[in-house]
């Protein structure tokens, strides 16, 4: 979840840059699309929808090439989704972070009897590491581009970050560069390099420890609740998941008042 969180930080922060990248021009303005489609929603963790020129850029991020279903139906399915919902042209970008051999990181197109759909692919890994060590916005993945000396490029990119001058860019870019470079160098060299008290402020560490936190109290409350009232229901559960993290904590001081199920459900509604 932490490379997701990265990537779309990044892709959403800066997405000037990114349609530079990817469709090689300057838009005036870009819209950052929600990520939840028509019909039924589609999980979408790592990926960013960015709107400019009339055209929608369709970013996915990927450490794994093995999915259900498979990479190469689903950008189809998103592509069908997209042009029917703002009906207007769609380029799609699959960037495979890490290193595989897997022939989907391979495959730039969906094909059966009736239908061929085509999108692109980017392995960073294969990638100049020049044009990333360039760019601020994109320093963070250039720790995964190509190179003869990993540990001279992850030094390069941790004195890019040291020149960057407005510090909490600079603080939000190191934090990013630590979680990404985590795909390929161990996490002491990483710390090594990079000013922890530097990494450790940046907007992106912080979400992590938020959601970590409150997936630590989702777990204790949850474990609570099936002590004392057995098992529940999904959909409770599920409400229960979707509490923010202020009202995670309210939720375990009022447990303690509850005598049934029936009170949980109450106090629930009361929530929305």
């Amino acid at each position: 979840m932490s490379y997701d969180n990265a990537c779309k930080y990044l892709a959403e922060q800066y997405p000037a840059d990114f349609v530079r990248w990817l469709l090689g021009v300057d838009a005036p303005q870009i819209e950052i699309l929600k990520t939840e489609l028509t019909l039924e929603p589609i999980r979408a963790d790592s990926v960013t929808f960015l709107q400019a020129a009339n055209k929608i850029l369709h970013i996915e991020f990927q450490t794994l090439a093995i999915s259900d279903p498979p990479l190469n139906f689903r950008m189809l399915d998103y592509s069908v989704r997209l042009k029917r919902q703002y009906r207007c042209p769609v380029t799609q970008v699959i960037i495979f972070l890490q290193e595989t051999t897997n022939e989907m990181a391979f495959t730039e197109e969906y094909r059966d009897d009736t239908t061929i759909h085509q999108y692109r692919v980017v392995r960073l890994w294969e990638q100049d590491s020049a044009a990333f060590l360039a760019n601020p916005a994109l320093l963070p993945l250039a720790t995964l581009t190509r190179t003869d000396s990993p540990q001279g490029l992850l030094a390069q990119v941790a004195e890019r970050v040291a020149t960057i001058p407005n510090r909490e860019q600079r603080q939000n870019i190191a934090g990013c560069i630590e979680i990404l470079a985590g795909l390929r160098f161990d996490k002491d060299l990483i710390r090594q390099l990079l000013r922890e008290d530097i990494m450790k402020e940046s907007v992106i560490y912080q979400d992590i420890l938020q959601q970590g936190k409150k997936q630590g109290e989702e777990s204790l409350i949850l474990r609570q609740l099936n002590r004392r009232f057995g098992d529940i229901d999904a959909p409770i559960i599920e409400q229960v998941r979707n509490l923010p993290t202020e009202k995670l904590e309210n939720l375990g001081e009022e447990l303690l008042d509850f005598s049934q199920l029936a009170d949980l459900v109450a106090w629930l509604e009361q929530q929305n």
